[in-house]
């Protein structure tokens, strides 16, 4: 069941609908992201409004927003659900992935210093707690914060939106993956990653990253 946070403070023009919109498209984003709900659940309007305590009309607003951003599946009937992807659209998304990401990780190359490789080596240690805990959206969450702090380093804000979009789509599915699949030893790519960042390994780390986050994808189309 969906679980709406503290509302956030009202925008500086006070039009509490917009403030209802946001904190409806942000919650479900986050949790669409982060694998908390699985692929192909299925809403209704009523109900999202009902959960959020809104009106019809901040709930329609974020899922059409969500279903731009491929996060969301809005039929012609108005069935809303979460996206249960093709193996043609896995591959897609991985191929997307294998694109953008690499590049990210080796612009960002050049200002990863030690403070930062530390800080990743710490995410990745959190990421193993998770594994251990068995929280999926935990494991998720933290896994893609790994490379979000990364590709933040690669000052390539547009480039990194777009990979952001492409997580948003696989969220539901990497839940899935992550719930299917052997998890003795997810860091082991991640740990290749700071090798190649502490060496200055640019082909190293592109490899690296690419076999991180494509791998598993794979598999489901394999």
């Amino acid at each position: 069941m969906l679980v709406p946070p503290a509302a956030p403070p009202a925008p500086a023009s006070g039009d509490s609908r917009v403030s209802a919109h946001e904190r409806v498209y942000r919650t479900l984003r986050s949790r669409i992201l982060y694998g908390e709900l699985e692929a192909g659940v299925a809403f209704t309007l009523r109900g999202i409004a009902r959960e959020f305590g809104v009106s019809m009309t901040p709930a329609r607003e974020a899922v059409r927003r969500l279903a731009t951003e491929g996060a969301l599946s809005l039929s012609a009937s108005g069935r809303i659900t979460t996206p249960s992807l093709s193996a043609e659209r896995v591959e897609e998304l991985a191929a997307l992935r294998a694109l953008l990401e690499p590049e990210l990780a080796a612009r960002a190359l050049p200002r990863a210093h030690n403070a930062l490789i530390d800080r990743l080596r710490a995410i990745n240690s959190r990421v193993s707690e998770q594994v251990v805990k068995n929280d999926v959206p935990g494991y998720i969450r933290t896994n893609l914060e790994f490379h979000r702090t990364l590709y933040l380093r690669a000052q390539a804000p547009s480039m990194l939106a777009l990979t952001e979009t492409v997580w948003l789509q696989l969220g539901p599915t990497m839940r899935m993956l992550y719930m299917s699949r052997a998890r003795s030893d997810l860091q082991r790519h991640h740990r290749l990653i700071l090798s190649c960042l502490a060496a200055g390994d640019e082909p190293g780390l592109r490899v690296a990253v690419r076999t991180d986050v494509t791998q598993a994808l794979r598999m489901l189309v394999g």
